[in-house]
């Protein structure tokens, strides 16, 4: 019996925070796509916390949307209150937070994907990936050999354009071994495509435990996908079983805010997007709250270990340890008195909180017990209790810097699929795998970014060059040059990679460069504008406690005082031009901190120059003798592409990269 084929240029698989991104990368780019989910009712689901950003996350967000994203924009539509956290702190690690409206952010991101021209929307689970050795390509009008017995003969597929970066590097090329040529439904269906981007998330072969309750189900209750897994393994793909968790959802009703800190939001709103008109989204916001766990919480955790799955090993994965359950906190940290717990709301039309730092998996009635001892959830009803999620995963060192696997052409992967944590990671990767799906058929050079260019780069080369065996997750900390990779200047960095992807748009570049141009014009005028030491100007600075000029000094001396600022500066450069206030934010950053600014450039040179030292795919690194064994194995099973990316491998010494170093100089004009 033949069955029904359908023909596309890509198939995304899961419709989360980066099944959305790369979806939608792929439709903007021209190309006929559909995005397949076991429930359009979990379309951009936020199935933990009601939130966008936060520390090194809004770095993500802003990243995201220099490149085209459009998390962002959904979340400049639908938060519900705002906050820039660590102003008190240098401008490096400022990070936006928005609380979103949980549904309505769903809602709205639904909204976009539907209006998207070139994409599809289908509720269906995909249960198996169709491919052929590349070595055995399939003759006209004949399936390839993985695809016998799915059933029908939907005619003789146009093979992948072969991109430049494919043209340009011979040895690439022989790294692939498979091809993917589409994907079957649970329910038979076919679809013929030229790549698939896998965005499976919490769903592949998930299961939620609750104390000794299990249910094979995807977050929320949502169906699973159970099918997929087998043909993954099938294709030699190399799978982890990770965990995370979520806490209690209460009826507000039931919550005695007066026991509790009140959290507000800004006064004065800063959109996630470049695109957003910050005064078109000032409006009143809704509070979060502040408590914290005590003793008597700590006891009844304590009293129920033996009842919780993580302590009595039914859990198999492995959770995420900068996001660790009550039940970890309490066994963990156990000389700590107290846990913070934020009360979050999950939107405008409904009474549910989010319990943050709270997640649990240990059975309701024990979960019950310990809530109510908390100032302020005394009388607490739990309308969803707290459990913790197990999903497959990949192993992402099988992956290559724009996200496709090593040995199989076409076939890309992002998210949590990909071992890390987070919507914003999602997201993110989503994009660059969306993208490089896309560049991939049309012949055009990848998207990479690299670690000295944004925190997408540090994300992508942490996950595809480190054996993480716990969900990742993105902290300031992982970035070496945050100083430059500041959320602020995201768009300076990021916007002309965007731009020559196809997702910025040439108004938007052309304001860009305008905005280039206003910076650099600014900082040059208030280089060249000197002040003398006269007695206005010694009553200015002793006014604003700085200390007295002993000669004539430039407006950009004055400003590198920290005590002055551009806006206090105004009272004696009177003469200045009106600037946007995004503009003048960089011109004190960039004098301010030129010092620091300038020496972390010159690391990223160096940095630079063993990313350009390039390694061959295919090298033998057993005809490296000096190599030790342990760093001859991570490399063979990582194959990096360069003495930078090597030299990041979990495994590979400092000795091992001058070995590395010394055999290219001697032997690479020889090597394949």
């Amino acid at each position: 019996m033949t069955k029904k084929c359908e023909q596309v240029d890509v198939c995304v698989i899961g419709a989360g925070h980066a099944g959305c991104e790369a979806a939608l990368a792929c439709a903007r780019l021209g190309l006929e796509t559909i995005i397949f989910t076991v429930s359009v009712d979990s379309i951009a689901l936020m199935p933990c916390n009601p939130n966008v950003g936060g520390s090194s996350k809004g770095h993500l967000v802003r990243e995201l949307d220099a490149l085209g994203g459009e998390m962002g924009k959904n979340i400049d539509r639908t938060f519900i209150q705002s906050k820039m956290l660590n102003v008190s702190k240098g401008p490096a690690v400022h990070s936006l937070r928005a609380q979103a409206d949980k549904a309505e952010y769903s809602r709205a991101m639904r909204k976009v994907l539907e209006s998207q021209e070139h994409l599809t929307i289908k509720q269906a689970e995909v249960c198996e990936l169709l491919w052929e050795d590349m070595g055995e390509a399939s003759q006209p009008g004949n399936l390839p050999k993985s695809l016998e017995g799915a059933g029908g003969k939907p005619g003789n597929p146009e093979g992948r354009e072969a991109s430049s970066m494919e043209a340009s590097s011979e040895r690439n090329q022989k790294t692939y071994r498979k091809k993917v040529k589409g994907v079957r439904t649970f329910t038979g269906m076919l679809y013929e495509c030229k790549a698939v981007v896998l965005c499976t998330g919490t769903y592949l072969g998930a299961r939620c435990l609750c104390g000794e309750s299990i249910t094979y189900t995807g977050p929320n209750g949502l169906q699973a996908a159970t099918h997929l897994t087998r043909s993954l393994k099938e294709m030699g793909i190399e799978l982890r079983r990770f965990k995370t968790g979520t806490p209690a959802r209460m009826d507000g009703r039931s919550i005695d805010f007066s026991r509790m800190e009140e959290q507000l939001g800004d006064e004065r709103i800063v959109p996630f997007s470049f695109s957003t008109d910050p005064d078109s989204i000032q409006k009143e916001q809704v509070s979060c709250w502040l408590t914290y766990t005590n003793e008597k919480t700590h006891e009844i955790i304590r009293g129920n270990l033996d009842r919780s799955p993580i302590y009595a090993g039914i859990i198999e994965g492995t959770g995420p340890r900068y996001c660790p359950s009550i039940e970890d906190k309490v066994v963990k940290f156990a000389d700590k008195e107290r846990h913070q717990v934020f009360i979050e709301p999950e939107g405008l039309h409904t009474n549910e909180m989010y319990v943050g730092g709270m997640s649990s998996s240990l059975p309701e009635d024990v979960q019950l017990a310990m809530y109510r001892t908390v100032p302020g959830l005394e009388h607490c009803r739990i309308v969803r209790n707290a459990y913790a999620i197990e999903y497959d995963c990949i192993h992402a060192g099988q992956l290559e810097a724009t996200l496709e696997f090593r040995d199989v052409r076409g076939l890309f992967s992002a998210g949590q699929f990909n071992g890390s944590s987070g919507y914003e990671e999602a997201a993110c990767q989503g994009l660059v795998a969306g993208v490089n799906a896309a560049m991939s058929i049309l012949g055009k050079p990848p998207l990479t970014i690299d670690r000295s260019e944004g925190y997408i780069g540090v994300l992508i080369d942490d996950l595809v060059t480190k054996d993480n065996r716990e969900p990742y997750r993105m902290m300031t900390s992982r970035a070496e040059y945050r100083l430059l990779l500041r959320q602020d200047n995201a768009d300076l960095r990021l916007r002309k990679k965007g731009y020559e992807a196809g997702l910025i748009s040439e108004e938007e570049y052309q304001a860009l460069l305008e905005k280039e141009r206003l910076i650099d014009r600014e900082v040059e005028r208030l280089k060249g504008t000197s002040v003398g030491a006269n007695r206005e100007i010694q009553n200015f600075l002793e006014a604003h406690g700085s200390s007295p000029l002993k000669t004539a000094a430039s407006l950009a001396e004055l400003l590198c005082r920290p005590e002055l600022s551009y806006e206090v500066l105004g009272e004696i450069d009177r003469g200045r031009e009106a600037l946007p206030a995004a503009v003048l934010e960089q011109v004190e950053i960039e004098i301010k901190y030129e010092g620091y600014i300038l020496r972390q450039k010159r690391q990223v040179e160096q940095f630079r120059k063993m990313e350009k030292k390039l390694i061959p795919q295919d090298m033998d690194y057993d005809q490296v003798s000096s190599l030790r064994l342990e760093a001859r194995q991570h490399l063979k099973l990582f194959r990096p592409s360069s003495i930078g990316q090597a030299s990041r491998i979990s495994g590979v010494s400092p000795a091992d990269i001058s070995v590395l170093l010394v055999y290219l100089e001697r032997y690479g004009k020889d090597l394949p």
